[in-house]
């Protein structure tokens, strides 16, 4: 038996003429997502269709629960375009709440096929005294209802219950390529997950300085461009060995510098990878003030050494809802295992909390980091 789910999308509709440009990537990531799955996916005026057999349903329901550019999903009843057909599955529908124990329910109806010889407020009407008539013990509650029956009038009828939220945002690959910086803590991750919902595609860097950091560390952040990769359509990952750079800093600057030296060489490199790999800016996951680095003058200095722009999705947010988010996409537990980077490991006991940029500026030139900087690059591993 096949199961069919209908699919809204949200803010694609506001895209006027570049509407099918965003439904036709929404319907290939979705199609990339099932492909080894019977699956099939269509798309028909402002809507999205995902037919599959019952062994299928799981796959079909993980892929909608992380797909970007969705608001919302359910498993539906398709029936015949007639008004008995219609209220018949609806009250099917009802039915299946009833055994579950409702005792209130609500008829909400959208007829975008104007033909249909019953208006919305009418199929409403018809499909709720229909229900009524058949179970005693039921009411019509339209404020706070314990179950809502959808009836869709569309090419064809759709009456469906259960409606789960989407993701919300914009198809990932219609807002370009990023370049995500990224470590083995909590914010980096959600930080390529929130662009992913802005339809971003993004790559990822990791700095390792083994062996100051342990292989550990190195896997730890392997598993989180994974599960982050689980909403981007993937996340390669280069991991680019800056052992040498930091030996250099440690060596000739002064100590409460090394944190912000450390970070212009990171968006330095970085700056120059993400050409390499057609990104068109970088992704951080820098929130302001939450550490020393973070601070307005310091976020100045690092940035400085970038010749993109520089995204940073979590600059406004506290860590408890960044962390909220970091539970929510599966990444949490992983980036609390205690396995820190490179930036934690040369962290000086007091760093430079506003450094001055011309200042710094003239620091990070007098390391002459260039050289050590382009063999990191050429040295980089690909997974």
């Amino acid at each position: 038996m096949r199961r069919i789910y209908l699919v809204k999308i949200g803010e694609l509709s506001l895209k006027g003429a570049n509407r099918p440009f965003f439904e036709q990537v929404l319907v290939r990531n979705l199609s990339a997502m099932l492909k080894n799955s019977s699956a099939c996916v269509n798309r028909r005026n402002g809507r999205l269709y995902v037919s599959c057999e019952d062994a299928a349903a799981p796959v079909v329901e993980d892929a909608l629960s992380r797909l970007a550019g969705i608001t919302g999903w359910a498993q539906a009843r398709k029936t015949e375009k007639t008004p008995p057909a219609v209220i018949k599955a609806a009250v099917e529908e009802v039915a299946a709440y009833a055994a579950s124990g409702a005792k209130t329910f609500k008829i909400e109806t959208r007829r975008t096929d104007k033909s249909f010889p019953l208006n919305s407020y009418a199929i409403c009407c018809a499909a709720a005294d229909a229900a009524l008539a058949q179970f005693n013990n039921l009411k019509v509650d339209v404020h706070k209802p314990d179950a809502v029956i959808n009836i869709e009038i569309r090419e064809n009828a759709y009456v469906y219950g259960v409606e789960r939220a989407g993701l919300k945002g914009l198809p990932v690959g219609t807002a370009g390529r990023g370049l995500l910086l990224l470590s083995g803590g909590i914010d980096s991750p959600v930080a390529g997950y929130m662009m992913a919902l802005r339809g971003m595609k993004c790559r990822a860097v990791y700095f390792h300085a083994h062996p100051y950091t342990s292989l550990e560390a190195k896997e730890k952040v392997m598993r989180l461009s994974q599960i982050v990769g689980r909403y981007t359509m993937g996340l390669p990952l280069r991991v680019v060995s800056f052992t040498k750079v930091q030996q250099a800093i440690k060596e000739k600057a002064q100590t409460a510098w090394r944190t912000v030296l450390l970070r212009m060489a990171m968006m330095d490199c970085a700056s120059a990878l993400a050409r390499y790999e057609k990104c068109k800016c970088l992704v951080t996951g820098e929130s302001l003030s939450q550490v020393a680095s973070q601070t307005v003058e310091n976020i100045t200095c690092t940035g400085s050494r970038s010749r993109l722009p520089v995204f940073r999705p979590l600059i406004g947010m506290d860590k408890e809802a960044i962390i909220r988010l970091s539970v929510s996409i599966g990444a949490y537990e992983t980036s609390i295992l205690p396995y820190e980077d490179c930036c934690v490991l040369f962290s000086p006991p007091h760093p430079v909390l506003r450094a001055n940029l011309e200042e710094a500026g003239a620091i990070y030139e007098s390391l002459n980091l260039q050289p050590l900087i382009k063999e990191a690059i050429l040295g980089a591993e690909k997974y």
